[in-house]
């Protein structure tokens, strides 16, 4: 017998007036089921049924709050980051593919990521801060390592630039850039061979590049390093040192170099390198 999925008669919550009176509301709908999430995507991606698309969104909306409530340092209204989280869900909704096997939230959060940090770049100062790849996330992981509102001394500069794999000159830079007044849009009359000047014009943004997918490809990027770090550690020492050897370095390691290490033939080494891959794959794709 084939499950019919009860659709409840339901209207969106509107993120208007009191952001209170909406969160009570969101926490009132009900989380679904695995299964009935996937018979709702199943539905959209199969006949364009925008009533199981406003379902999936329905359901996900107190999701989004748990995920604005992460950038609630940023001095901007939780209305205004969860609203523009609901946009990066409504994208991941039309996105979302139920054959790959995994929750629509689980797709979602770099979509609902990728909106709430393009909202809080365009207004958390009017001199855009960080327009590269490297400094937007300089930004954010600083912004929640600082543990003081004050200038950072010369101790937590080391420590933060460690954690981040980045210098203690980026560190104090970004820091500036955040701490600063709002300065004139282009270089001032003499600034113009000053390479340590920051004005606006020297960071304009490419409009060939749409910020959201470039903030999703980041956070897809990381993610992916996460996964494939932790399926690394799963492997013994010689499988690890083999994968590393052949593909983790800029000069690879050729099978015979590695035979040689190892003492054992090119043919063997081939034979662990292959296991260690589908092992990782396997680990990752679980």
């Amino acid at each position: 017998m084939t499950h019919t999925l009860t659709i409840p008669d339901t209207t969106l919550p509107v993120l208007a007036g009191s952001i209170e009176n909406y969160m009570q509301s969101v926490s009132e709908i009900s989380v679904l089921k695995k299964s009935e999430e996937q018979e709702l995507a199943i539905k959209l991606r199969e006949n364009d049924d925008l009533e199981a698309a406003r379902q999936l969104i329905m359901h996900n909306l107190r999701f989004v709050i748990k995920v604005a409530r992460g950038y609630s340092g940023y001095g901007l209204p939780l209305a205004d980051l969860v609203q523009e989280g609901n946009v990066g869900l409504m994208k991941a909704v039309k996105r979302f593919d139920p054959s790959v096997n995994v929750r629509l939230v689980s797709f979602a959060v770099h979509w609902i990521r990728a909106e709430i940090h393009e909202f809080i770049l365009k207004n958390w100062k009017i001199v855009k801060v960080a327009t590269t790849k490297a400094q937007r996330k300089l930004f954010f992981n600083l912004r929640s390592k600082k543990k003081r509102l004050a200038w950072m001394n010369e101790a937590e500069v080391k420590d933060i630039a460690s954690d981040l794999g980045v210098t203690s000159k980026d560190v104090m830079e970004m820091e500036k850039r955040m701490s600063g007044q709002d300065i004139g849009f282009d270089l001032s009359p003499g600034q113009e061979d000053d390479e340590s000047a920051y004005h606006p014009s020297q960071y304009l943004q490419s409009e060939t590049v749409d910020p959201s997918e470039a903030l999703e490809s980041a956070d897809w990027d990381n993610h992916t390093q996460t996964l494939f770090k932790n399926a690394l550690s799963t492997l013994d020492e010689r499988s690890k040192d083999i994968i590393a050897s052949r593909w983790l370095v800029d000069k690879k390691a050729t099978l015979q170099d590695l035979a040689d290490k190892y003492q054992i033939s090119a043919e063997r080494i081939r034979q662990i390198e292959n296991n260690a891959i589908n092992k990782l794959k396997a680990t990752i794709t679980a």
